[in-house]
């Protein structure tokens, strides 16, 4: 769920806060929605995490709302938000069955997704230290998912598809960031979900207790005030000090699904979560390196 990086920043620690911050209201949000889903529907869950993440960005634009939610391509924006929809649907449909840390060590897969992807849509050449990064972490997503052993959960089919979606979406983010300003795409973000699930839930609407109405419009919240922390965490430090912090949403994972739903990711998870992250690390600093080659090459 990346954002777009704003150059000449100099503020790192405040940048990593930002980013720590972020992963928490992320992980909070997937806890949430495990934990609603053991009493309501899917729809019913996806539906609040969508429709109060839009409410949320819209209070947060205050009076600039019309000029801010205008885009200029709402074509990219859509198939961003259609993405971001399906994304959620499927991570929520395995997540509801997964221990939390599990599920958030399989979206790690996510950026090397990117990274191929980004051959035949952005048309970016990939080198051989690249493709063995992807092939680290491809090794790594084997030994969690553990296809054809005991500990396979067909569960684990839809959260790998669910990284596989959400590297579309973070592709359309890259394409989309040239038209238009962050808030625009964070309203975007939800906009889709929103409309699709206000007309899908009320096929699947489910009384809810008045204790758990809260958590519902929270959803919404941790979605919207994450995706601001976010926007924070890229404006106040380079991409390539915060993004890495990102796999930090492991350790809430593990925190909060031993708190919520006594789980702890087994020695199998952990070890092919090590492969993942560090392939994309250095998947991460390759493209760093690419990109710094580039702009030499394009100054001369």
């Amino acid at each position: 769920m990346s954002s777009p990086n704003i150059e000449n920043a100099d503020r790192p620690l405040v940048g990593i806060a930002w980013m720590l911050v972020t992963m928490f209201w992320f992980v909070s949000l997937d806890a949430m929605a495990k934990y609603l889903m053991q009493s309501y529907p899917v729809a019913q869950v996806v539906w609040a995490r969508f429709f109060f993440h839009v409410i949320v960005v819209l209070i947060a634009m205050g009076l600039n709302a019309r000029l801010q939610i205008r885009s200029q391509s709402i074509v990219l924006q859509c198939s961003r938000s259609l993405f971001m929809l399906t994304t959620t649907v499927l991570f929520f449909v395995g997540v509801h069955l997964l221990p939390l840390a599990t599920a958030a060590t399989i979206m790690f897969v996510s950026p090397i997704f990117v990274t191929i992807l980004s051959i035949f849509l952005l048309a970016e050449k990939v080198g051989v230290r690249r493709w063995a990064g992807v092939a680290a972490g491809f090794v790594g997503a084997v030994i969690v998912v553990r296809p054809g052993l005991q500990g396979f959960d067909w569960s684990m089919v839809f959260v790998l598809a669910a990284a596989f979606t959400h590297a579309f979406y973070q592709i359309y983010t890259r394409k989309v960031r040239l038209y238009d300003s962050p808030i625009t795409s964070l309203f975007y973000t939800g906009l889709v979900g929103a409309l699709v699930m206000t007309v899908v839930v009320p096929f699947h609407w489910q009384s809810v207790e008045l204790s758990d109405y809260l958590l519902l419009v929270s959803l919404g919240v941790a979605g919207g005030v994450g995706h601001l922390c976010l926007i924070r965490a890229f404006r106040s430090a380079p991409a390539s000090v915060v993004a890495p912090f990102s796999y930090t949403s492991l350790i809430w994972a593990s925190l909060f699904g031993y708190v919520l739903f006594s789980d702890l990711p087994d020695r199998w998870t952990l070890i092919g979560a090590c492969l993942i992250i560090g392939s994309g690390l250095y998947i991460f600093h390759r493209e760093r390196v690419t990109r710094k080659v580039n702009e030499v090459q394009n100054s001369h």
